[in-house]
């Protein structure tokens, strides 16, 4: 047994330049490769986070531009609905003046044309009465005539 740790021992004397190589080595790598490494690494996670802030903060004011523009587009919409309504009821309202003034001059037309044909009934039946009263002589100097023949 005492062989096996001797040959141990001398295994492990022979093993520590290969640990302290291995341990330069690893002290080497971690601050000539890994530093710098981490330092690139941890500048981009902070670019990458400010971008991503910046980005969002420009997605906010574009958010909030979007919905001024929308507000001013639907008071826009508001105020051409409101003009049209208001042209709408300008045209209505003229319209019905046009046809109050088309009613008022067919009732005057009307009232004219029933005058005129009362005034020619009364002329008519005037000249009937004097015409019948004419005839009615005519005829009944031709039947007395007829008689005394």
């Amino acid at each position: 047994m005492d062989a096996t740790l001797h040959d141990l021992g001398r295994l492990l004397l022979k093993a520590i330049p290969t640990v302290l190589l291995l341990l330069i080595v690893h002290l080497y790598l971690k601050r000539m490769f890994f530093a710098p490494m981490r330092e690139v690494l941890e500048k981009r996670r902070q670019d990458t986070e400010g971008a991503r802030k910046s980005a969002e903060a420009l997605l906010a004011k574009a958010s909030e531009k979007a919905a001024a523009i929308e507000a001013s587009l639907r008071k826009a919409r508001e105020e051409i609905y409101q003009e049209q309504e208001e042209a709408r009821r300008r045209w209505i309202g003229e319209q019905n003046v046009r046809i109050e003034e088309a009613r008022r001059s067919s009732r005057d037309l009307i009232h004219q044309a029933k005058q005129q044909l009362d005034t020619e009934a009364v002329a008519a039946k005037r000249d009937l009465t004097a015409t019948t009263a004419a005839l009615a002589d005519q005829i009944a100097q031709s039947l007395l005539e007829g008689k005394a023949a």
